[in-house]
């Protein structure tokens, strides 16, 4: 009997898949049933082959062998991952497996996955595609039941395949030429640099910043406070002599309530979430980088199936989905959110004015909760708090705007007039779905609102007291995760010309919520910005980095235009290989550009101690979990720990402890003093009853920290096998 072979993108995807297709024999690498075959890769199985593979020479890396440009760009298959792609390949032999299901991510990367690995292992029979944007039973099964031909995503297939021919092209040439050029361990692209640059920008900013003392004038009447505004409305005035004036003039005289302007206002629900809006928020509520969310919710969608596809750049859902809102509804009908849904359920029909979008609803809609319900102490707290954010949106999505009446009072005495305003809340409307302790962010409103006494037109009173105020300006806050999020998202300031600044905002910006993530990673690992707090600074690496790439490329206008060519491809109004060649081009240029440059890259975190291995002083630089020794030779590659920030606690202020030293001599190290060696530590532990289950959390948490870490993991890997 022939056999469907299904690819998934993920083990665990594929595991799902062969339990609903009834896939019940188990097997190395794939799972099998009477009608079904599932696969799966392992992310990317297969990918663009390095420089050296079109030429052994290019091992090392060399000005003189610049730029590299392959006319033909081999696929090769990742050595990490060989063995799986081995079992895939095989499957796709079988003599009785008569077509394949493409089911691995559906969007633009999850269609390279696939084809790749198809070209690579020949595969020439009929190909059909699984198109979900959830990973329950129900979609599943719908999905397979309305699969579309493969040949429908050739063109989506063919831009994926031109955006990474083209990062390949640009970035390893520019990455080699500023390698060679500078003597340091230099990278570029056409994501990672403008948002680097974005930070960069802003730390300039700031430096340059002198903060400037500013006046106001306020007065003091029955029950509330009015501020002074010229007849511009301007409320700040750098004349501390004039304000004073007013004041004079003001204090203890009668003033006249001359307007009451009283204004029924509503603020409509906030849309559903989008992946980079979710990363914003978890940012900002639980200091959860953009990796960290992105994980999560990997985990809620594919492990507990209680959210929808999360690698989405939309905010709305098609009114295909509005027949499944009640079983969503029902889904969520677990405490702390049962009371709310239910009440939206019992307000049929539902509101979906502020959720339903067919416009702009992509490949994917936005993230909701499923119709399956989950048990809510199956999460672990983060994946708990994610989910939770999710559902509160959800549910305020589906809610009645907020309703209150705005009060504005202007007060005048003499010649001078003073405003103040208040509000009154008539609906909490969507805002029931948020406790004061959750809060929503709203955005800060220009003039303070205040409780305001029943007062009328005409009213006459008595100014009790008047006082000058002061404060300073500010410089522009350091970006923070979140923010940095927004900016790429929305990077138009990078951007002069109106028609490439409407594409940026049409498309995803600089990366997609996909990707950034790990752009922002990258950040860090390649020592360009470092985490103070909540705030991203950059590096001197970062900053000079940014001062050595050629002008193209520290600029989102590149992704602009990328992207614009990528979309065509995608709808088939442009060739692929026309946009390659271009690429090779463009190329060549960048190289020339770095050859000819006459600026120089200085190492001012240089120590006094020499690398082991070649001998060169090594560079103390700041990674995100700590201080460590990196060699600056890229060939040597030399890393080594000077300390790190572990997830044990101080006994004495309960702050994370800091992990000194190496071998026998490692000892943790707190800001408030204390003091402890890692062996007393691990004793301590076991008097205090620490089981292996609590050590086993504790080193995955560990192993999931950058490198540098590993010391303390091997440490408690000893002392748990000991016990």
């Amino acid at each position: 009997m022939a056999k469907t072979l299904v690819l998934a993108e993920k083990p665990s995807v594929g595991k799902e898949l062969a339990r609903v297709l009834g896939c019940r024999r188990g097997a190395e690498g794939y799972m099998e049933g009477d009608r079904y075959i599932v696969t799966w890769a392992l992310g990317h199985l297969v990918t663009l082959a390095d420089p050296d593979v079109y030429d052994k020479k290019l091992e090392k890396w060399d000005m003189e062998d610049l730029p590299m440009l392959p006319q033909n760009m081999k696929l090769v298959v990742i050595r990490e991952t060989t063995k799986q792609y081995k079992i895939v390949q095989s499957l796709m032999k079988r003599g009785d497996v008569s077509e394949l299901v493409i089911a691995t991510d559906a969007g633009r990367e999850g269609e390279l996955v696939a084809r790749w690995i198809m070209i690579k292992a020949g595969w020439k029979k009929p190909t059909k595609r699984l198109w979900i944007s959830s990973q329950t039973d129900k979609a599943i099964r719908e999905g397979f039941a309305n699969l579309r031909p493969a040949s429908e995503y050739d063109n989506l297939f063919r831009s994926a395949q031109a955006r990474s021919q083209a990062d390949w092209l640009v970035g390893l040439n520019v990455t080699r030429a500023l390698t060679c050029k500078f003597n340091a361990q230099l990278s570029a692209g056409r994501v990672q640099t403008p948002t680097l640059a974005l930070i960069v920008s802003r730390e300039e900013e700031i430096r340059r910043f002198v903060p400037k003392e500013f006046y106001g004038a306020a007065i003091y009447l029955d029950g509330f406070r009015a501020k002074y505004k010229d007849e511009k409305g301007v409320a700040r005035s750098f004349d501390r002599e004039a304000m004073e004036k007013i004041i004079r003039e003001c204090d203890g005289k009668d003033a006249v309530l001359t307007q009451v302007r009283r204004m029924r206002r509503q603020t409509a629900p906030p849309a559903a979430y989008d992946l980079t809006e979710l990363q914003r928020d978890a940012n900002k509520k639980y200091a959860y980088s953009a990796k960290e969310t992105l994980n999560l919710m990997q985990s809620l969608y594919e492990r507990h199936k209680a959210l929808t596809y999360p690698r989405t750049d939309s905010r709305y859902i098609s009114d295909d989905v509005v027949s499944t809102l009640p079983d969503r509804l029902r889904a969520v009908m677990v405490s702390p959110y049962k009371e709310l849904a239910q009440k939206i359920m019992r307000a049929r029909p539902l509101q979906t004015k502020y959720i339903v979008n067919n416009a702009k609803v992509t490949d994917h809609h936005a993230i909701i909760p499923t119709e399956e319900q989950i048990n809510l102490f199956d999460l672990t707290g983060p994946e708990r708090n994610i989910y939770d954010l999710v559902v509160r949106r959800f549910l305020a999505v589906l809610m009645p705007p907020f309703e209150y009446e705005e009060v504005e009072l202007t007060v005048t005495v003499g010649r001078y007039s003073f405003y103040a305003k208040g509000k009154y809340v008539r609906d909490q409307g969507w805002k029931a779905a948020y406790d004061r302790n959750f809060g929503t962010d709203d955005e800060e409103e220009e003039d303070e609102t205040q409780n305001l006494p029943d007062l009328r037109q005409g009213q006459r009173m008595r100014v009790r007291s008047a006082k000058v105020t002061t404060g300073k300006t500010t410089p522009p806050a350091r970006y923070t995760e979140a923010t940095l999020l927004t900016a790429m998202e929305h990077p138009t300031g990078q951007v002069a010309d109106k028609q490439l600044r409407q594409i940026l905002q049409e498309t995803s910006g600089l990366g997609t919520p996909a990707t950034r993530a790990d752009i922002i990673e990258k950040l860090f690992s390649t020592f360009y910005i470092e985490r103070h707090g909540k705030e991203l600074r950059p590096t001197s690496k970062g900053i000079q980095l940014v001062g050595l790439v050629p002008e193209d490329l520290r600029s989102a206008e590149l992704t602009a235009k990328w992207e614009d060519r990528l979309a065509r491809i995608a709808k088939g109004q442009e060739r692929d290989t026309a946009f390659v060649d271009e690429m090779r081009t463009y190329a060549t240029n960048l190289v020339s550009a770095v050859k000819a440059s006459d600026a120089s890259y200085t190492h001012d975190n240089q120590t006094r101690k020499p690398c082991p291995e070649c001998g060169k002083m090594l560079l103390l630089v700041h990674g995100k979990r700590g201080d460590m020794l990196v060699c600056p030779d890229r060939e040597c590659g030399f890393r080594k720990s000077v300390k790190q920030v572990t997830n044990a606690r101080c006994p004495n202020c309960h702050k994370k402890l800091e992990l000194w030293g190496e071998g026998d001599k490692q000892t943790f190290a707190c800001a408030c003093g204390y003091r402890e060696k890692l062996s007393d530590f691990q004793s301590r532990r076991k008097a205090d009853g620490a089981g292996k289950s609590e050590v086993r959390r504790y080193m995955a948490q560990q192993e999931k920290q950058e490198e540098g870490n590993t010391a303390m993991a091997d440490a408690l890997a000893k002392w748990l096998a000991n016990r």
